[in-house]
C-alpha cells in the first residue's frame, strides 16, 4: 500500500540509520516479477546507499547471474566498488523466482550450471586477467576489465538455500555463504550439515573456506524487555 519512490526513500533512510547505530553490513538483493519486492537493480540502489552513509559495507544479495551477462556484472560491481570507497560484498545466485526465469525465458534446469560458470569468469575476471570465453548462453573475446575494484580482493559471497548446491559452489572457489532460507523449517534443519558439503567441494578443488564468511539469515524481533 505504499508508493514506491516513498519506500525506495525510506529504504535508504533506513540503511543511513543502520550505519549510524554501528551496524556492519546491509544487503539488497534483485527481483523483477513478484510486485512486492521492488528492487530489480541492487548495484544502483546500493549506489544511492552508498552516498548516505559511511562506513556500513554493502552487500548485493543477490545479484542473479543467469540473467545478465557476467562481463557486464563484473564491471557494474567495480564501478559500485569505486563508487561506495571500497565497501562491496558482492553476493550472487541462480536466481530463486521460478517467476523471474518464466518472464526472461530461461529454463531453470540451467540456472545453478550457469552461476558455476560465470562465477569461475568472474573471479578471472576481477583478478586482471585476460578472459575467453564461449557457453551456450555468453561469449568473452580477449575480454579483461577496464577498471578493477577498489579493494585489493573483492569479498565475494554465494547463495544457499536448503540444497547443497550454494555450498558446493562455495568450496569450488573458495568464497563466503549466504544462507538464505534459514527463517524456515526446513532451512533451520539444514544448517548443520550445509558447511560440510563447502568443505568437501574446497578439499576437491584445492580451495581454502573460512567459516567466518558464512552468513545466516535470520528473522528477530527486538521487544521493549527481555520478558516481552
Amino acid at each position: 500500500g505504499e508508493h514506491p519512490t516513498l519506500q525506495f526513500r525510506n529504504d535508504i533512510k533506513f540503511a543511513a540509520q543502520l550505519d549510524a547505530l554501528g551496524y556492519d553490513e546491509f544487503w539488497v538483493g534483485e527481483h523483477h516479477s513478484t510486485g512486492w519486492e521492488m528492487i530489480a537493480s541492487p548495484e544502483m540502489f546500493l549506489a544511492a546507499v552508498a552516498e548516505h552513509t559511511h562506513r556500513i559495507r554493502l552487500g548485493t544479495g543477490v545479484v542473479s547471474l543467469p540473467y545478465h551477462h557476467p562481463f557486464n556484472v563484473a564491471q557494474r560491481m567495480v564501478q559500485l566498488d569505486h563508487m561506495s570507497g571500497g565497501r562491496l560484498i558482492f553476493g550472487s545466485g541462480p536466481g530463486a523466482l521460478p517467476s523471474d526465469a518464466y518472464v526472461l525465458g530461461i529454463d531453470p534446469i540451467t540456472q545453478r550450471d550457469r552461476q558455476d560458470g560465470a562465477i569461475g569468469v568472474l573471479k578471472r575476471l576481477f583478478a586482471g586477467e585476460r578472459v575467453t570465453h564461449q557457453s551456450d548462453w555468453f561469449t568473452l573475446q580477449d575480454a579483461r576489465l577496464q577498471l578493477f575494484p577498489l579493494q585489493e580482493e573483492l569479498p565475494m559471497v554465494v547463495a544457499s538455500s536448503i540444497s547443497p548446491s550454494g555450498m558446493t559452489l562455495a568450496g569450488k572457489y573458495g568464497i563466503g555463504v549466504l544462507s538464505i532460507a534459514s527463517n524456515s523449517t526446513e532451512g533451520i534443519n539444514a544448517l548443520p550439515t550445509q558447511w560440510g558439503f563447502a568443505e568437501e567441494a574446497a578439499d576437491e578443488h584445492g580451495s581454502t573456506l573460512d567459516r567466518a564468511d558464512w552468513r545466516v539469515l535470520l528473522a528477530y524481533h527486538l521487544a521493549e524487555t527481555r520478558e516481552q
